[in-house]
This record gives C-alpha cells, structure tokens and sequence, in this order.
C-alpha cells in the first residue's frame, strides 16, 4: 500500500513536470494589455451599449423623411370630389349637383414624401448631455477595473512565487528526513533505534510528500489564474516566475489620506452632472417646442401616371401646458436620485477610508509577522543544528531530532507565508490610495 501511494504521488509529480514551463517576470506581465481580459470586455461592451442609445439624441438635429405610396378607391362625394382636385381633372361637369352628390367610384394611386425637421426640443437636448455624461461615468468605471486587475496581476504572481517558494522548502525538508532516515535505517539494522523510531520517519516523509502533492497543485492553479487574468491560452503550460520571493521594505507615510481623484470617486462625482440634466429635460418638457414640417405628393387615377402634385411646408409651436403632473413627477424622482448618489458617495468615501486605514494596519502586522517568523525561523534552524550534533553523538533521541526538523520547516514556511502578505498587503494599500 505504502509503494502504491509512493508511485501515484510520482505519477502526480510527473504530469505536473511534465507541462511546458515558461518564466516570466512580474514586469513583463505588468507590461501585457489587458484589454482582452474578459471582465475589461464586458465593461467596453456596455459602454458600446451607451454610446449606441446616444446616437439615439441625434434625432432633434437630423430630419424624419418618409415615403410612401398609396392606393385607394372611393365613391364617397367629398372624397371623390377632393380626389379629383388633388389629380387636376376638375371640370364644369363635376360641379353638377346630381354627380356631386351621387359620384362615381374613383381610383387614386399617389406617392407622398413627408419631412419633419426639430429645430427647438430643450429635453432632447438635456437628454444628449446626460447620455454623454453617462458614457464618460463608464469610462472611468472601466480604468479604475484596469486599476483592481493590475493589482489582481500582482497578488497572482505573488501567489505563484509563494508556491514555487513552498514547493522548493518541502523538498529540501523532503531531502533532509531522506538523509536522515537513511542513517535510522543503518541504526535500526544494527540495533542501536527501535523500529518505532523508523516508523515515524517513514509517517514524516509521506507527510512531506503529500505537501509536496499539495503545493505542485497550488502552482497549477497559480499559474492558470495569470493566464486567465492577461486571457491567453494556458492549457499544457505552466509559469514559473524568474525572481524568487523576497521582502523589499516599502516606505509608506502612516497619515496618508484617501485619494480624492481616484478613479472610482471620480466615476460617483461625475454621475451627479447626469443626474441634473436628466432633471432639466423633465422640466423642459414644459417648454414650447418649435419643428419644421413639410410634405410633397402626386396624385392620377392611373399606378403609372402622376399629372397632380402639390407640396405642403410649415412651422409648428407647441406647448405641452399640463401633462397629468408627469414632468413633476420625473422631476422628483431624478431629484432623489439625484440626493440617494450623494448619500451612496459619503456612505462609500467613508468605507474607502475605513478600508484604507483597515489595509494600513494589516501591512504593520504584516511586517510584525515577518520580524517574528524570521526570529524564529532562525531559532528553529540553531535549535535543529544542536538536536542533529548531539544525535550524532548519540545524546539525542530520533523523534527529538524529527520534531527539531518538523519545527524548522514549518517556521519556515511561515515566515515565506509572512513575506507573501506583505507583499499583497502592500500592492492592495497602494490600489486603495491609487
């Protein structure tokens, strides 16, 4: 049972190994666009959506023309009389009494194009103003998501060298209860350690490669988050970064206030401005309204003959005087949205500054946690250094020496932890008051 597990554990080592390892540097990945990242495409496809319903607005600048042909057949007498007019075939005989008041049935057939140009529409023209702004609100949303993915880049690849950094520990912990297990197998067969003795080696090193399983598993998926992250094909590939983790000190000021001019902020103050347009236009509904209108059409008892036509042209004033109190109603409504904005703002100002200062102290810890677990850590290492002397010596029992060693490789994992979430910890705070 003991070789089966062994041998999965290889096969499991092996398909890992096995992938395509490619290096790259935290700087090459910072330079890579991210526009085909699937969340920044989302947000460009909504601010396409915008910009398609503006084009909407340019109907108070540009004409409505219309053509259209129409058949009709009538025998009432005004329309019958009105028809001929229209086709220029009134005669003496058609104002006789009898046949205006009994006519025959009449066939028209005319083509008729119809314009309609606005000159003066004040809610359209609000309207204009806050799809525009609404636009440039999405914009700014999408660079401030560039901003949070850069920052995700970092933490992922940060992510990725704490793997490689856990797997290169568990395997030179690996490699030390190897070489010490094989001196307890020379004790064991001369009689000098109890079988117990080896027994524990034998439970410390499938411990160690079942980590070691675990952390190949973490770099697997470290490195397929970075290629989903820059959208690039990552299957048979894995990344390995070409710079080791490591603890670089970051001078940052303690009194550091929140960003005013950051991206998100600035995407909540801009929306204001649409938000007052929004309620101009309701109020301009109220206003008059000046269109120009004009129609030309041709008119004969024949589809192929046209020998009637006339052209009709005009300027229309109107003035929506009450409206159910509808524009007040939207007023209103655009009003409190307007006030609920303001409240979003404050009420997320001050949970950025929360989350600024919450982010602040989380890298004091972090660099606390870092001085500790390197303490100790180089305790850990001194302690297994005497422990491994005095074994030699034969002063020290084999578990005494295997707890030394289990100590020392955890606190050394744990400082690489502490390095890890300093370095996190720092890119986030600098996102925070990016």
């Amino acid at each position: 049972m003991k070789k089966a597990v062994t041998f999965l554990l290889l096969i499991s080592s092996f398909s890992i190994y096995a992938q395509d390892t490619v290096k790259v540097s935290l700087q090459e990945l910072r330079q890579k666009p991210l526009d085909q990242n699937l969340q920044l495409i989302l947000a460009q496809k909504e601010i396409e959506l915008t910009e398609a319903e503006l084009l909407k607005t340019r109907a108070m600048h540009l004409p409505n023309i219309t053509a259209s042909y129409t058949m009709m057949n009538t025998n009432s007498p005004l329309n019958t009389f009105g028809t001929k007019l229209n086709q220029s075939r009134i005669g003496m005989n058609d104002f006789n009494p009898i046949l205006l008041n009994n006519p025959k049935n009449i066939f028209d057939f005319g083509p008729k194009i119809e314009v309609q140009q606005p000159i003066i529409n004040m809610d359209m023209v609000y309207q204009k103003k806050a799809g525009t702004v609404k636009t440039e609100v999405l914009k700014i949303k999408k660079e401030r998501a560039a901003e949070y993915l850069r920052f995700e880049l970092d933490k992922a690849y940060y992510m990725l060298q704490f793997a490689y950094k856990v797997l290169q520990t568990l395997e030179i912990a690996q490699n030390t209860t190897l070489a010490n297990k094989k001196v307890i197998d020379n004790y064991y067969i001369n009689g000098m350690v109890q079988k117990s003795d080896v027994l524990y080696l034998d439970v410390r090193l499938n411990e160690v490669k079942a980590q070691i399983q675990v952390a190949q598993t973490n770099i697997q998926n470290a490195s397929d988050y970075l290629f989903a992250l820059i959208n690039e094909e990552g299957s048979g590939k894995t990344l390995k970064p070409s710079n080791e983790l490591s603890y670089q000190t970051s001078i940052i000021a303690a009194d550091q206030q929140l960003n005013t001019k950051r991206k998100d902020l600035q995407a909540y103050r801009k929306s204001f401005e649409a938000y007052n347009w929004m309620e101009k236009s309701a109020k301009s509904k109220l206003l008059p309204r000046l269109n120009a209108f004009g129609s030309f059409e041709m008119h004969d008892n024949k589809f192929y003959e046209f020998n009637g036509n006339g052209y009709l042209i005009g300027l229309q004033i109107s003035w929506n005087l009450f409206d159910g109190l509808k524009s007040i109603s939207d007023q209103k409504a655009h009003k409190a949205d307007y006030n609920r904005a303001k409240a979003d703002l404050d009420k997320y100002t001050q949970q950025s500054e929360l989350e600024l200062n919450k982010a602040y102290r989380q890298l004091q810890d972090a660099i606390a946690k870092i001085n500790l677990t390197e303490s100790a850590w180089s305790l850990s290492k001194e302690a297994y250094r005497i422990r491994k002397n005095r074994y030699d010596q034969g002063l020290e029992k084999s578990a005494d020496l295997l707890t030394a060693e289990t100590l020392m490789a955890q606190k050394e994992l744990e400082y690489h932890q502490a390095v890890f979430e300093y370095n996190t910890a720092t890119a986030y705070y600098k996102f925070l008051n990016n």
